[in-house]
């Protein structure tokens, strides 16, 4: 699913997970489900910065 996403919109919901939580009104089940959305999000865009920096350095290379 995160693939289909652009970084802007995981990060938009990267931050409607951690309102959510926040709050602590959510079930444990819904509190898990949420931190491992919440989690292959964080990896997803980690991932997209990564490939910007590379992008960049060779880009800075040439």
């Amino acid at each position: 699913m995160a693939d289909e996403l652009t970084y802007e919109q995981a990060v938009k919901r990267l931050e409607e997970i951690v309102n959510l939580l926040e709050k602590n009104e959510a079930t444990l089940d819904e509190s898990m489900k949420l931190f491992e959305e919440g989690t292959n999000l964080a990896a997803f865009c980690t991932k997209k910065l990564d490939e910007a920096k590379q992008k960049i350095t060779v880009i800075n290379k040439e």
